[in-house]
């Protein structure tokens, strides 16, 4: 089974779209680029990867597109943006996808200020249109946006959706509710994974696997193995102390589980969900 990174970013501060990347963040505020994902990658014995988007634009996304054409078959997957409102969302959709490397779309919801957006009738018409065109739906959100995002599965019970990061999960505050309830909720809909994937951000600085576990464990509970994929936020993760501490602190929660279940989140979900 192929290791896959499910979930990590490249970008170009030039470029000028990233409206979120500040010099607050000093970490990470300069370029990365594949060159500097590599060393981690060979370290951990991934062999693939799916490079999401941090820009509101599709300027971003053929940025991406470009990358993943040129990583000699590293990044096996982009998840791209469009404007789902925008009376152009299906064409342009139906442009880049084209590229078949292209296998999702991704908007920033967290950072609308309607938490109610992505149940909006004009944005259920471009979703209504990603199954055909071959397209899975990444959701960036966090507690804020779970009752909205539960009735748009209600609407798109053929879409595939995955859940970035766990939906945000208040970790350092230590409020399990309503976060627990909603993310069992939106479970219960069989066509939506989840990653595995920027937990140590939400925990504070001084975060340890045992720290994540309970989060870690109800996830677990809710979506069982088969719809986990490990992802590492990279190189938001640097924020949290990195990628090799992330990695060491997922193995570790992982370790309990039988070698195909941990095979499967660490890899052959993210397979099968992308279809790589």
């Amino acid at each position: 089974m192929v290791r896959i990174d499910a979930h990590h970013h490249f970008w170009r501060l030039s470029r000028g779209d990233y409206r979120w990347l500040t010099p607050a963040l000093a970490a990470i505020h300069r370029d990365f680029a594949l060159d500097d994902l590599v060393p981690w990658l060979r370290r951990a014995g991934i062999g693939a990867t799916v490079l999401v988007q941090a820009a509101p634009t599709v300027a971003e996304t053929e940025f991406l597109l470009d990358k993943a054409a040129r990583s000699g078959g590293v990044v096996q997957g982009v998840v791209g943006w469009v404007d789902l409102a925008s009376p152009n969302a299906i064409p342009t959709l139906e442009r880049l996808a084209r590229d078949r490397t292209l296998r999702g779309v991704r908007p920033m919801l967290q950072d609308l200020a309607d938490p109610d957006w992505i149940a909006r009738p004009d944005v259920r018409r471009t979703l209504s249109s990603l199954p055909t065109l071959g397209l899975r739906f990444d959701a960036l959100v966090t507690p804020r946006e779970l009752p909205a995002l539960l009735r748009m599965l209600d609407q798109q019970p053929e879409l595939a959706v995955v859940v970035d990061h766990g939906a945000k999960p208040p970790i350092a505050a230590g409020r399990r509710e309503p976060w627990a309830s909603l993310i069992a909720a939106v479970a219960a809909h069989p066509q939506v994974h989840c990653k595995l994937s920027g937990l140590a951000t939400e925990a504070g600085p001084e975060w340890s696997a045992d720290t994540l576990r309970p989060w870690v464990d109800h996830l677990l509970e809710c979506f069982g193995p088969q719809r986990l994929l490990w992802g590492s936020d990279w190189p938001v993760v640097d924020l949290a102390g990195g990628y090799g501490r992330w990695l060491a602190a997922t193995d570790a929660l992982l370790a309990p589980l039988a070698a195909e279940d941990r095979a499967a989140i660490l890899g052959g979900n993210a397979t099968r969900f992308y279809g790589f």
